[in-house]
């Protein structure tokens, strides 16, 4: 096998890095539970032979009972993908019993007594990645008259609707894990997560992480949102800028979408379609649209009729910093989910890491710029030098915590250290893609051959882009200077 382990730290500057990932998380720490550091330690096993999977991660157990899980792609005679697989009556996705092997106390195996979840709803998600041999599942609880069924998962707030993501690109495993807990601890919200390991049809398929989507808190998610649609009111509602191949029921046309500045497509991600009306979904678009004119109009940063009359600016802020810090690049135009919630301002919610930390299949991803303040929204943030101001000064503030060197790099060896042998298992199905035939990276010399070489490079890269940031976070502001934002600043209340 073309791949070697990381060997596990030595005891005692285990307990350092703990103590000072302890010392430099930010004061509201302890909302969050990151699963590496708060996980109850499990009793190994010492009783059965080596062949039986036996491990401290939960273990998921779907079954198809033999039927293909829709949503990969269909290609042409020159590898273009032009359509997705359905199921056997024209729907999307298929019904599947779920079920999870998550012993408090010892390690789990697959024959141990499961919780049963009841069935879900299931397909391939995804854009790019349905093209990987491991692919990303989108599930959905159901109760057996379709409607949703709220449920606790893995230990995570109880919601319907989830994730599983399978790391494949990603040789590290970790990025998604790592990006969705930092963000989760500077920010008012992110997408719960927790690892574990799949079985599909009883086939082992590897290590996954399941995922919180990002959709409403009437059906059990952290995100106070609520629609009437009798009343055609809400308090709140989520929207996603993505690739706009969903249906057309979700599609909305903002004011952004008239101008040309968002070449992607706005989607509603809740309300669903099921609560959706032609007024509901009319007083959404035009309530954003109201956000998107203020914010490129002449009286952009007025105080009485600006944008931050809208938008929660620190939550802004902090998903600027950690996307850039990460390179990720996507961000802002595909994958960005903005919502608003009870308190009525928008606010910018992470998602999609798998590319980031110079992953990007096409090319490397240079460390020496920035980029999102010239994307959607941003563009004229950063004409507003009180917003300039906000990015750099945060910056400083999470170099000392979060976004200092060494945070990040005990993050990273203290989730390895934790998954431990769940990585070894998920390369002995996986190993073969670190040969050359399966390279992803483009040009060639961009991949490597041990999973070690993978998790030095995301720790080489992040030195980089500290080092990047450091010398040019100041540099943020040429956007806001006088000469670039006099046209903007014209009219005076």
């Amino acid at each position: 096998m073309k791949y070697k382990l990381i060997g596990l730290s030595a005891v005692a500057l285990t307990l350092i890095a703990i103590i000072f990932i302890s010392m430099s998380l930010p004061e509201d720490n302890g909302t969050r539970y990151i699963e590496h550091i708060k996980a109850e330690e499990k009793t190994p096993c010492k009783s059965h032979t080596d062949d039986v999977l036996c491990t401290h991660l939960p273990i998921v157990n779907i079954d198809t009972d033999g039927v293909e899980i829709p949503g990969k792609p269909i290609y042409d005679d020159e590898y273009n993908v032009i359509d997705y697989t359905l199921a056997k009556d024209g729907t999307t996705t298929i019904k599947a019993s779920l079920d999870v092997v998550n012993n408090e106390k010892t390690y789990n195996h697959p024959n141990d007594t499961p919780l049963g979840m009841g069935d879900v709803m299931i397909r391939v998600r995804g854009h790019s990645s349905r093209r990987f041999e491991k692919p990303n599942y989108l599930i959905k609880f159901v109760n057996p008259d379709g409607t949703n069924n709220s449920q606790s998962f893995l230990g995570m707030d109880s919601h319907h609707e989830w994730a599983l993501h399978g790391p494949y690109l990603d040789k590290t495993l970790i990025r998604n894990y790592m990006w969705y807990n930092i963000a989760g601890e500077i920010m008012d919200y992110s997408p719960n997560v927790r690892f574990c390991e799949l079985i599909l049809n009883g086939e082992y398929r590897g290590l996954y992480l399941a995922v919180e989507t990002v959709t409403s808190g009437k059906d059990g998610a952290r995100l106070e949102l609520s629609v009437n649609k009798k009343d055609n009111t809400f308090s709140g509602y989520a929207l996603r800028l993505d690739w706009g191949d969903g249906e057309d029921a979700k599609k909305l046309y903002p004011f952004t979408n008239y101008t040309t500045r968002a070449k992607t497509q706005h989607e509603i991600v809740y309300p669903g379609i099921m609560s959706m009306t032609p007024e509901l979904k009319e007083s959404i678009k035009n309530e954003f649209s109201l956000f998107e004119k203020t914010l490129y109009s002449y009286d952009y940063n007025n105080e009485k009729h600006g944008y931050k009359n809208y938008i929660d600016v620190d939550s802004f802020v902090d998903y600027f910093l950690i996307n850039e810090l990460s390179c990720n690049y996507d961000a802002g135009s595909l994958s960005t989910y903005i919502y608003k919630d009870i308190d009525g301002k928008y606010k910018m919610c992470v998602w999609d890491f798998n590319s980031a930390c110079d992953l990007y299949q096409e090319s490397e991803m240079p460390t020496d710029d920035f980029r999102l303040n010239s994307v959607l929204w941003y563009q004229m943030l950063f004409m507003d030098n009180e917003f300039t101001d906000k990015v750099i000064k945060r910056y400083y503030e999470l170099r000392k915590t979060v976004f200092s060197e060494e945070y990040l790099f005990s993050f990273i060896d203290d989730t390895i250290e934790y998954l431990g042998p769940a990585i070894e298992r998920n390369y002995q199905k996986w190993g073969y893609t670190f040969n050359e035939e399966y390279d992803l990276l483009h040009p060639t010399e961009r991949n490597f051959r041990t999973y070690e070489d993978y998790v030095q490079h995301i720790k080489d890269f992040l030195s980089e882009r500290l080092a990047f940031m450091d010398e040019n976070i100041e540099s943020v502001k040429q956007n806001s200077a006088e000469s670039k934002t006099k046209k903007y600043n014209e009219v005076s209340d």
